[in-house]
């Protein structure tokens, strides 16, 4: 995927899809951009799991007449599919090359003592380069609203900070505190009582302790641009559009008139052959792009598919090398990646890390799931998919020691699994995807008086409010 090699102060872009780049007079260009090219800047982790749905929702703004363009590291620009969306890398010394397959190795390994907090310190690290960064970015590119990622609290902040509507994209789980809701990381069971808002409450104070590396970075800028540092101000007052269905979520008490539920956001995929298939059922195995290296654990699961007379489809994210993928028991369909939409209509059944995005691929296409979390948000969307009986989870030491084949046999046995995971397909069938998203995010940013171009808020001591 190419860019442009900037020179001193420009900005490396990729050009959007349908752009011209003839020398059209500034008269012409500032009326298309004034009538129907408004540009909107999508700010977000720089991960498959937060891209490829928001490159999707993006697709679908181009597609009603928007500009959008995903901004962050150099490295990043591999991770936008070939769509309807602009890719600008930031122009710092920091974004080196690189920089990207280093924040991954952290990622990597985010759990014990150790992993956990440098993977947060990472984190901070990337949030202060964008921080850094992103306003002038956003001023070159003429950037109008932004479409902020809420695990990412630079995209929220520097909208504040140039006084830009923004609109929350919610990619994953819903962060939103509330007492009776578990943080979202834990794989604790909803219990609304007052010994879970305890336990709650607890959870939430070592979360706070963890994270803050990251949320003291973005008080001190908050402070430095004359803004309120309440983190309450990461969430639009316009729109928080979510992927999440809320039949998946835990019960919500408490949720703000601007956030809406919805169903995933997808780009088509291509119909694919499956000729390979040797007639048995088909098992879908996934631990998405960060994990997929455990080659231990992608065995547990085939080995398992094969004992219920199944057949593993197995999708390891470019983790496994070749000869770790075809060592692989009960002859497995093996590939780095797989068109979702596509295979898991054809599996009876899927066994998950948990990763939000398949989780969803696979509740949309009506399959039980054999859950084994392993970190970041996935324990708490398997006790998410526990509670609504769409799912068996088996912790990864568990599934090591041969408790994947129970849960197997158990979730294609017992129809009360489907049945669970086509309810949640039907609620996101009529929630209207990525189309629907758009439209609504559209009409949030453009309503459209107080939209204007990237400019800083003047650091005058004055609180400002959450756009």
């Amino acid at each position: 995927m190419s860019r442009l090699s900037p020179m001193k102060g420009a900005i490396a872009h990729r050009p959007h899809a349908g752009s011209n780049r003839s020398n059209k007079t500034t008269t012409e260009s500032s009326t298309a951009l004034t009538v129907k090219r408004r540009h909107i800047a999508i700010i977000a982790p720089p991960t498959a799991g937060h891209i490829n749905p928001l490159a999707a929702l993006g697709t679908a703004l181009v597609e009603a007449g928007r500009r959008v363009t995903i901004i962050h590291v150099a490295d990043a620009a591999s991770l936008v599919p070939d769509c309807g969306v602009g890719f600008a890398a930031l122009d710092h010394p920091a974004d080196r090359q690189g920089l990207l397959a280093e924040y991954y190795r952290k990622l990597a390994q985010p759990s014990g003592p150790v992993g956990l907090p440098r993977m947060i310190r990472g984190t901070a690290s990337m949030t202060g380069l964008l921080l850094e960064t992103l306003p002038g970015a956003l001023s070159k590119l003429g950037v109008d609203a932004i479409l902020a990622d809420s695990v990412e609290p630079a995209g929220a902040l520097v909208a504040r900070h140039l006084r830009l509507p923004f609109v929350t994209a919610v990619t994953g789980l819903p962060l939103l505190r509330e007492p009776t809701v578990p943080p979202p990381f834990l794989g604790w069971a909803y219990r609304p009582g007052a010994v879970g808002r305890n336990r709650n409450s607890g959870g939430y104070a070592v979360s706070d302790l963890l994270m803050r590396p990251i949320t003291t970075l973005v008080a001190s800028y908050a402070r430095r641009w004359g803004l309120d540092p309440d983190p309450r101000h990461r969430w639009s007052g316009r729109l928080q559009i979510a992927q999440c269905p809320a039949g998946l979520d835990f019960p919500r008490l408490a949720l703000p008139e601007s956030f809406q539920y919805g169903g995933p956001w997808r780009l088509a995929e291509p119909e694919e052959d499956f000729a390979d298939n040797d007639g048995r059922p088909l098992i879908f195995c996934s631990l998405g792009s960060l994990q997929g290296s455990r080659r231990s654990l992608f065995a547990a699961m085939t080995a398992a598919c094969a004992a219920v007379g199944a057949r593993a489809v197995v999708a390891h994210g470019g983790g496994l090398s070749d000869r770790e993928a075809h060592s692989l028991p009960g002859n497995p369909l093996v590939r780095a990646f797989w068109c979702q939409t596509q295979i898991l209509p054809r599996c009876s059944a899927a066994i998950l890390h948990g990763g939000f995005n398949t989780v969803l691929d696979a509740l949309a296409a009506g399959v039980p799931i054999v859950a084994v979390p392993l970190a970041f948000e996935q324990p708490a969307t398997a006790a998410r998919l526990k509670r609504i009986g769409a799912a068996r989870v088996v912790s990864a030491a568990d599934a090591a020691g041969g408790g994947l084949e129970p849960a197997l046999r158990l979730v294609l046995a017992d129809p009360q699994y489907r049945h669970a995971a086509r309810m949640l397909a039907d609620e996101m069938a009529g929630a209207g995807g990525a189309v629907e998203a758009a439209a609504m995010v559209d009409e949030s940013l453009f309503d459209d008086t107080d939209v204007r171009p990237a400019t800083p808020n003047p650091s005058d001591g004055k609180t400002a409010c959450a756009a």
